[in-house]
């Protein structure tokens, strides 16, 4: 399966066989700054290159899955909008099929790469599994039985626009104090760069928290209450076995998931505790996810 996860600023893509294993990796810039046309450009370039590879090994290759962010109408294979990629009502799927030839799927990045950690990551023995990513936004997917259900509209998972702080900072959704703009990636590495001065990002911040920083630790401990706030309104909804930690702010390590665990055990009243567990695919849990959700579209069953 040809397999694309395109990002804000990269595509990840490869040739995702059955079992998840990935060939043939490659990366290129997304090309936002060129404008939406050059985005699909490269997304087709990307796709039609991995094609030919498969069949200069002899191979035929059985599909494309895409996977992108934003708000994906995953039956009609439409994109319905994404402000990261500035692209709206696009019938995606019908595109890339028409230009390579091959039957196509379109998914979204999250839903994917919660599918491909429940099936073949940290959340694989779980029936039940809430997929996290904290990066730059927040979003989240419950998996069950290794399917993740879309929603009517195509927007279920956005538990980054939760409101966990209603004084809170303002967010790009137009709502205040949404769990993105204190708990993500993003916010954590804004925050303290407003209170300590000069650029700083996540990774930087932790490390700060782990070399006994004042304002770095303060910084975490208000990303971390909020985290486990969503998390205690994920796990209501949810009741998962497993929730599985993904995205920029999960490479912390045990540096987040400690705190963080202790956060969630004191919230949780009569909620099952879930085991709070770190993502094991890394990056390439979205390119792994779109293999997985073209070859759904194929044969109905999990291909794991």
């Amino acid at each position: 399966m040809v397999a694309v996860d395109v990002g804000g600023t990269g595509i990840k893509a490869g040739l995702v066989a059955r079992d998840g294993t990935v060939h043939h990796r490659r990366r290129v810039p997304t090309g936002v700054e060129q404008g939406p046309e050059a985005v699909v450009g490269n997304l087709l370039r990307v796709a039609g290159e991995l094609a030919a590879a498969a069949r200069a090994g002899g191979l035929d290759p059985a599909g494309v899955g895409v996977v992108v962010p934003g708000i994906v109408d995953e039956a009609r294979g439409l994109l319905v909008r994404t402000a990261n990629l500035g692209l709206h009502d696009l019938p995606l799927a019908a595109r890339v099929s028409t230009e390579l030839g091959l039957p196509t799927r379109l998914g979204h990045d999250v839903r994917a790469g919660g599918i491909a950690e429940a099936r073949l990551g940290a959340g694989r023995g779980a029936r039940q599994v809430l997929f996290v990513a904290v990066g730059t936004g927040i979003a989240a997917a419950h998996v069950v039985d290794g399917r993740a259900a879309p929603g009517a509209h195509g927007a279920a998972g956005e538990l980054g626009h939760v409101v966990v702080r209603p004084d809170g900072p303002p967010c790009g959704c137009g709502g205040r104090g949404c769990l993105e703009t204190v708990a993500s990636a993003a916010a954590v590495g804004r925050r303290y760069a407003e209170r300590a001065g000069g650029p700083a990002d996540a990774r930087r911040v932790a490390a700060a928290v782990a070399a006994g920083d004042a304002t770095a630790a303060a910084v975490w401990r208000e990303a971390v209450g909020a985290l486990a706030d969503g998390l205690v309104i994920g796990q209501a909804m949810c009741d998962a076995e497993r929730i599985v930690i993904g995205g920029g702010l999960a490479e912390a390590g045990e540096t987040l998931l400690a705190p963080l665990r202790t956060a969630l055990k004191e919230r949780l009243t009569f909620h099952w505790e879930p085991e709070l567990v770190p993502a094991a695919l890394g990056d390439e849990a979205g390119c792994i996810g779109a293999g997985l959700v073209g070859f759904d579209a194929l044969r109905p069953g999990p291909a794991a």
